[in-house]
């Protein structure tokens, strides 16, 4: 199979650093450039669209990813203003398990959002915005406080986070929820989720960070996940559930029996 332009530009500055037993390996946005210049390959006008190819897109070129270990694989965080790093990490794919069943939930996206949001991402957190999937799928009063947060965060740089919530619970703790969404062929990445926990460390220490991924699935289905992050394991898929929306003539007797039997659980 062929490789991208993208991914042999990333596979040529991975192979010009790496040594064996290497966990990580520096680099610098500049590399990028003069990769495509050794290669004879035109660069796309915004370089991160190379990084982000990688990180959502596309898989890891199995050059790089033949050096890892079983069970683990090589992402590519942020390492500062122009700096990245690769980094080996347990392999934990953030993909929606097919065989869990939906909720129905009955649909309250206002039909003009529905009619000109631009983007499958857009639409996704439009979606889970109107309908309270947040609060639903936690269980906690959200509330959102920013879209598309920019800011940076030491040791990393640059983050953005697509949506930022704040919580309140019965007892009265406060959470912040940054909310990460993937539509069409685009993957969540543990990067991303990293970079959640650090953003909420450095800008909201004295909150429960909760970080949330959405994902569009067939038919319409929105997967939400929720993640934690241990030093034993790093960061894993806490809880995960899928919701369908439908005009609430939709919602059964036979559906609502079915979801009070989860009580039980």
């Amino acid at each position: 199979m062929r490789q991208s332009r993208y991914a042999l530009i990333i596979e040529r500055i991975f192979q010009s650093k790496f040594k064996t037993r290497m966990r990580a390996v520096d680099f610098e946005r500049e590399e990028i450039v003069t990769s495509a210049k050794h290669l004879g390959i035109d660069l796309p006008k915004n370089l991160g669209d190379v990084i982000y190819n990688v990180r959502y897109r596309s898989p890891m070129p199995e050059s790089i990813q033949r050096t890892a270990r079983k069970g683990e694989a090589w992402f590519i965080f942020p390492a500062g203003r122009s700096k990245y790093r690769f980094v080996l990490l347990p392999n934990t794919p953030l993909t929606p398990n097919e065989q869990m069943t939906a909720t129905k939930v009955p649909d309250s996206t206002p039909g003009v959002i529905a009619m000109y949001a631009l983007t499958d991402e857009q639409a996704l957190l439009a979606k889970v915005r109107y309908n309270r999937l947040v609060d639903i799928f936690t269980g906690v009063a959200c509330y959102s406080l920013q879209n598309h947060l920019r800011t940076t965060v030491p040791g990393m740089g640059q983050v953005e986070t697509d949506e930022l919530y704040v919580g309140v619970d019965k007892k009265g703790i406060h959470y912040v929820l940054p909310v990460q969404a993937k539509g069409g062929t685009d993957k969540l990445s543990i990067v991303q989720i990293a970079q959640d926990f650090a953003l909420c460390a450095d800008k909201f220490p004295m909150l429960n960070c909760r970080p949330v991924g959405a994902q569009f699935m067939e038919d319409d289905v929105i997967a939400l996940f929720e993640f934690e992050q241990s030093q034993e394991k790093g960061i894993g898929i806490s809880s995960e559930k899928h919701y369908k929306l439908v005009p609430y003539k939709e919602v059964t007797e036979a559906d609502l029996d079915t979801y009070r039997s989860r009580l039980a659980e």
